[in-house]
């Protein structure tokens, strides 16, 4: 019988020194590094097209959108979104943010149960989280779990006739 070596976890502060040597992104959860792949041509197009939108709708209002190289500090987990926004009166670390108000995620067939999951509900832990979206890429669905005063609601959109909208409040929590 072969023995598997276990990995090592590792501390916040040695992720973060990692990290900023990488040339690789991690993410940490739980004390553990994992690797984050390349995305589909499809998958950027779609978070740049939000990332534009967002960027210009949000211009002079005191919220700052955010692309997939900035990570989210949430518990002891470092965690890439594909794309986020904050209302930032402060910019704070430099390498990752904990204040994010709207996070959007680009469903990747290999991520899907992970973003739906496990990262969702790590992400609706943060207190400024308003909104967690989740974009499939081979077809036109959006799912948007919002907060509300009861908890989390969950809308769906399907179909390219659909009209959604966030409700980003960028102003102070």
């Amino acid at each position: 019988m072969i023995a598997l070596e276990s990995l090592a976890r590792i501390s916040v502060d040695d992720y973060l020194t990692f990290e900023q040597a990488s040339k690789i992104r991690h993410e940490l959860v739980d004390g553990y590094l994992y690797a984050m792949t390349g995305a589909s041509d499809r998958h950027e197009e779609i978070a740049t097209n939000l990332l534009a939108i967002l960027h210009g709708h949000l211009k002079g209002s005191g919220c700052r959108v955010y692309g997939s190289n900035l990570k989210i500090h949430v518990g002891d987990d470092f965690l890439y979104p594909d794309l986020f926004v904050r209302f930032a009166t402060e910019r704070g670390d430099p390498f990752f943010k904990t204040d994010p108000t709207l996070i959007i995620e680009v469903l990747f067939p290999s991520t899907r149960s992970y973003d739906r999951g496990d990262k969702r509900l790590a992400y609706q832990s943060l207190v400024t989280l308003q909104e967690y979206v989740l974009v499939t890429q081979d077809t036109p669905s959006v799912e948007i779990y919002r907060r509300t005063a009861d908890g989390w609601e969950r809308e769906t959109y399907q179909g390219p006739g659909e009209s959604l909208s966030f409700q980003i409040r960028c102003i102070g929590y």
